[in-house]
């Protein structure tokens, strides 16, 4: 069956009210722990069909948002799975009150139950109509940003599109492509703006209602992060600011040298080589068939996964009108299918969505039978270590994307998962002061970003860019507006990421069997465990940072300037 013949189901919402109101009673009114266990059963042959259908619109209506049935469907959505929360939070007050606790304990996995417990912490019935407006307004800057049809050079571009002008090895061609990209926010600041405080505003009012100080504990407690904290947040940022910022500098300055720029300016920074940047030397279509060629070669399990994910037709690449921007994994439970949606704009993107998305999908599709189905994925932070690892362990077979331009791919590559790392944490720091300042205008927010900006990424020159000079940036980062304090989970996971990468520098035969036994153990376990069972270091103790990041500043250091221009 391919996934054109995945058949979508309207969700009948009351009904399924109906059924978990009547489980959560069977719950509490069980004499014996198997009455329990078949309760849950239950419920999550519920979450499994919920799961499924929410993913089903998700796919088909950012594949093409001015289809009106799903783009209907999504707003059915919105609605309806806040009232479904309350009827979830019945079952998991059951469960966390049930005699049979203890047991259950034994007998299913601890993330289960942690969950249950950040769920309650998460949610009442008194916030539904807002979690409602809260969804209303993601699908709307969603539609917003995939509305976007920019006039360029005798053509129509939209924002995923035109990104790749802006790698032009042309720097005159580049500079007009992000100036015009930047055009488009520009004329469309005002709403973009009002979008973002109604959603501060909304969720800051959900927080009240929880009786939390503000958004950011309940961010927290919506993220599922059981086994680390605000503090530990804050300390890490500030290994960032001392270890990792300054071997970013130095990796602007190398680069603006080897352009013969007297400036960096903002339309320079994409670009590493004069020759221009790494590109995939083929289509759409012979990309994922050297990708299915890599993953057969890379491990039996990943060839069986990726031939899975072609002849079940579970990738959707290409950029087109309507389609929304970005890219992700999602996951059909009742299809025990993976899904890759991606916007290929023949760019080095192209093949890291090949290895990043593939990860995330691999990881799915090995944990895809555990159970409870709550527990196939991970936390955030823990799903990226699969997808941004996968990135490094595909290395060698990039030769057969790049050709002549590998060196320079690996180069690009790992730069700009160092340079990344200020920026992600920099996302991460522009919401919390947000969220600890709900009362924040439009412009203070904007200058907020700024003032950080200048603190993680001190080489910005926005010259000729005028709002991105006020503080504008983070109006494109789509996490900040569909996913709160999803960001900083990406820096974890890159230096997770790049341990393994060290340990297949120094031949550690073991490297990728610890990687596919975390992927295989899906979200059984919280975080630190993950990356303790990985065999890696958690990234907030003391020193990891200086000693990951130096080790990758020093293998970059290493290679010459003659063999990055050859």
């Amino acid at each position: 069956m391919q996934f054109q013949e995945y058949a979508y189901q309207h969700m009948d919402a009351l009904s399924l009210q109906k059924q978990l109101s009547e489980l959560a009673e069977q719950i509490q009114q069980a004499k014996t722990i198997e009455q329990v266990q078949d309760c849950i059963k239950k419920v999550d042959t519920i979450r499994r069909f919920v799961a499924t259908q929410v993913s089903l619109v998700e796919i088909r209506h950012t594949v093409d948002t001015k289809d009106a049935y799903y783009t209907k469907e999504q707003e059915y959505l919105d609605t309806v799975l806040p009232e479904l929360e309350k009827d979830y939070e019945k079952i998991n007050r059951a469960l966390l009150e049930s005699t049979f606790l203890d047991d259950l304990k034994q007998r299913l996995p601890e993330t289960f139950f942690l969950q249950k417990e950040m769920d309650l912490k998460a949610f009442d019935p008194i916030i539904i109509e807002d979690m409602q407006e809260e969804n209303r307004l993601m699908t709307k800057y969603q539609a917003l940003i995939a509305s976007a049809e920019i006039p360029f050079d005798g053509e129509i571009y939209n924002l995923s599109s035109l990104e790749v002008k802006t790698n032009s090895s042309d720097r005159q061609v580049r500079k007009r492509a992000l100036q015009a990209y930047w055009n488009w926010f520009e004329q469309h600041e005002e709403e973009v703006a009002q979008i973002f405080d109604q959603m501060i505003k909304v969720r800051t009012r959900m927080a009240q209602k929880l009786r939390y100080d503000n958004f950011i504990a309940l961010g927290y407690a919506r993220m599922h992060r059981y086994d680390y904290d605000q503090e530990d947040v804050a300390k890490y940022r500030r290994q960032v600011l001392e270890d990792v910022v300054p071997l970013c500098s130095a990796l602007y300055k190398r680069q603006q040298k080897r352009l013969g720029y007297d400036t960096l300016h903002a339309w320079d920074e994409k670009v590493e080589f004069l020759q221009g940047n790494p590109t995939p030397k083929y289509d759409r279509a012979e990309l994922v068939k050297r990708a299915q060629k890599m993953y057969h070669e890379l491990s039996k399990e990943t060839g069986v996964f990726f031939d899975f994910m072609v002849e079940h037709d579970l990738l959707d690449l290409d950029s087109k009108p309507g389609k929304a921007a970005g890219g992700y994994c999602t996951f059909m439970p009742d299809y025990k299918s993976p899904f890759i949606f991606a916007n290929f704009n023949q760019t080095q993107h192209d093949a890291e969505v090949l290895t990043h998305e593939a990860g995330h999908a691999y990881q799915i599709y090995e944990s895809r039978d555990i159970y409870p189905s709550d527990c196939v994925w991970p936390t955030y932070e823990s799903c990226e270590i699969h997808s941004m690892s996968m990135e490094f362990f595909t290395h060698p077979w990039m030769q057969s994307f790049f050709e002549e331009d590998t060196n320079r791919y690996y180069y690009s590559h790992m730069a700009g998962s160092l340079k990344f790392l200020p920026y992600g944490v920099l996302v991460d720091h522009f919401q919390h002061e947000v969220y600890t300042h709900p009362e924040m205008s439009h412009k203070e927010r904007m200058d907020t970003w700024r003032r950080l900006e200048k603190e993680y990424l001190p080489h910005k020159n926005y010259e000729e860019v005028e709002i991105l000079e006020r503080g504008g940036w983070w109006m494109r980062q789509a996490h900040i507006f569909m996913s709160p304090f999803y960001y900083i989970d990406y820096t974890l996971a890159q230096v997770c990421a790049m341990q393994f990468w060290a340990r297949m520098e120094n031949k550690d035969p073991k490297a990728f069997e610890d990687y596919q036994h975390i992927c295989k153990i899906g979200g059984t376990l919280p975080f630190r465990k993950i990356v303790k069972e990985a065999g890696l270091i958690v990234p907030f103790e003391e020193g990891c940072l200086a000693q990951v990041t130096g080790s990758v500043s020093q293998w970059l250091d290493e290679i010459s300037e003659e063999e990055l221009t050859a």
